[in-house]
């Protein structure tokens, strides 16, 4: 069997978003349960030069739309970073989940030797697809959703590995 890029990417984008989506369903009753402003753990850091909460989730998101988009050639949405609620993180990414589900898997077909560029700090780093998606997108990717479940634990959100990598199969 083989595994194609479409199988690759968005459906493991789309699995870990619902995921993520799930663990900020968790911070927010944690909020409200312990009376927590929600912007304290929406700007919550795991150390001051680190990104906060709402940061980690809006690149994790560019990562999965931008990534997904790249590969299948097709146009990415762009997001105005400005969420600074739940309910607006939750609403990103619900519109990338979207997103990943309106790609069509034909236009994957190839990718895995195409040429993907992408602007990295003032430069343009050119891999093929199947090193793009699993030396840069899906790393970067799981580092920021990683760091937004880091950054609830810390918190004192109690979460744990299944939160992160979901239920296991029966």
């Amino acid at each position: 069997m083989t595994l194609s890029m479409y199988q690759a990417s968005v459906p493991v984008f789309i699995r870990n978003l619902s995921h993520l989506a799930t663990i900020l369903d968790k911070a927010a009753i944690h909020a409200a349960a312990k009376k927590i402003e929600p912007t304290v753990l929406i700007g919550a850091r795991l150390y001051p030069d680190m990104l906060p909460l709402s940061r980690q989730v809006q690149i994790a998101t560019d990562h999965a739309k931008n990534g997904s988009g790249r590969l299948a050639g097709a146009e990415r949405p762009v997001f105005e970073d400005d969420e600074s609620t739940f309910e607006q993180l939750q609403a990103r990414i619900a519109k990338t989940i979207d997103y990943l589900k309106s790609l069509d898997a034909a236009r994957f077909e190839g990718s895995d030797e195409r040429d993907v560029t992408v602007p990295v700090r003032g430069r343009e780093l050119v891999l093929n697809g199947l090193d793009y998606l699993l030396g840069f997108a899906q790393p970067n990717f799981y580092f920021h959703v990683s760091m937004a479940y880091a950054i609830l634990r810390h918190s004192g959100v109690e979460i744990g590995k299944t939160d992160f990598i979901g239920p296991l199969p029966d």
